[in-house]
């Protein structure tokens, strides 16, 4: 399986990222099928290569868990919709109930007003 991830480079303590196009199987510094970009998290400079991410995207690649946070800040990909988010149905339900109990409030409001003013 082709797979989009990091290739470390750089000084130690100064690392830097390239993101390329490798097989699952081989070594984090091994020989990529091919280079897609580079990430830099000191200064968070991301230079990326769109046509060819997408290209290997259509084709079956998957990107790992940073290099698709890294695509979706580029707006490359979508970010997922979270399925904890509250719902638009949820929240249409919950409002009727809230206007009806309103309602009855303000209904109940007038009555004991008015058996205060006798």
């Amino acid at each position: 399986m082709i797979k989009l991830r990091l290739k470390r480079f750089g000084k130690k303590r100064e690392a830097s990222y390239r993101i390329v196009a490798m097989d699952s199987s081989a070594r984090r510094d091994g020989r990529p099928l091919e280079e897609l970009g580079f990430y830099n998290p000191r200064t968070d400079e991301t230079r990326l290569d769109v046509d060819g991410i997408l290209r290997r995207l259509q084709q079956g690649a998957q990107p790992t868990e940073t290099v698709r946070h890294i695509l979706e800040r580029a707006s490359i990909l979508e970010r997922p919709v979270s399925k904890y988010a509250p719902k638009d149905s949820a929240v249409a339900v919950a409002e009727p109930a809230t206007e009806t109990a309103t309602e009855t409030a303000v209904e109940a409001a007038p009555s004991e007003d008015s058996s205060e003013a006798e």
